[in-house]
């Protein structure tokens, strides 16, 4: 049975290949691998959520971060930042590590996590391209715990389709945290925010 790119620990064959992303701030080198989310360049969805994510400070991390695009691009951005790139794929997360050192970025670490059951502390935004294939419970516990990892007046950003429940995926978000906004579209993509509210249940969002 072949890996999926959430697969702990993928018995497929490395082969590692280098690929190069242009970015208004100039050109990325990475390397990425069989067995890894979108091995063969950086998929519309990600660019998106990088494109679209929100001024960044504190703490942040890349939740399933496959080979680190996001993660690498924004820690270079945002300096000021410390950033955590998770992945349960134990070789998305050594490639990403490998991204990191290769493109020059000291303000971010890389950890092999099952969601956020293995990173400590809380988070001030946490940027997400939820893995689809392992379905709607598997992608609601990681919003779940998303939000419970969150500072308060923190957000959580997410990048889905319309036609893989992005209006479903709104609701439960919602749900969760009250508020829930779609900052961006494009190519059938959507970028869809909540923010944590603080003790007392505000937030900086308006329900949708």
């Amino acid at each position: 049975m072949p890996d999926h790119y959430f697969t702990a620990e993928p018995t497929s064959k490395s082969d590692v290949r280098e690929i190069s992303v242009e970015m208004p701030e100039g050109k990325y080198v990475f390397c990425t691998d069989s067995g890894v989310f979108s091995r063969d360049g950086l998929d519309p969805g990600s660019r998106l959520l990088i494109e679209s994510a929100p001024a960044l400070c504190g703490r942040v991390l890349d939740l399933g971060c496959g080979w680190g695009p996001v993660g690498v691009i924004l820690a270079r951005r945002n300096p000021q930042c410390r950033v955590v790139l998770s992945d349960v794929n134990q070789r998305a997360v050594e490639t990403a590590r490998g991204n990191l050192l290769r493109n020059g970025i000291q303000n971010a670490q890389c950890a092999v996590s099952d969601g956020l059951c293995g990173l400590e502390g809380e988070f001030d935004h946490i940027l997400l391209n939820p893995p689809i294939r392992a379905g709607k419970q598997v992608i609601y516990g990681l919003f779940a715990q998303a939000h419970d990892r969150l500072s308060a007046g923190g957000d959580l950003s997410i990048v889905i389709r319309k036609r893989q429940g992005a209006d479903s995926a709104e609701k439960e978000l919602l749900r969760l945290f009250g508020n829930a906004q779609t900052v961006a579209r494009g190519g059938g993509y959507h970028i869809i925010r909540s923010v944590k509210g603080d003790a007392g249940g505000q937030s900086a969002l308006q329900t949708t």
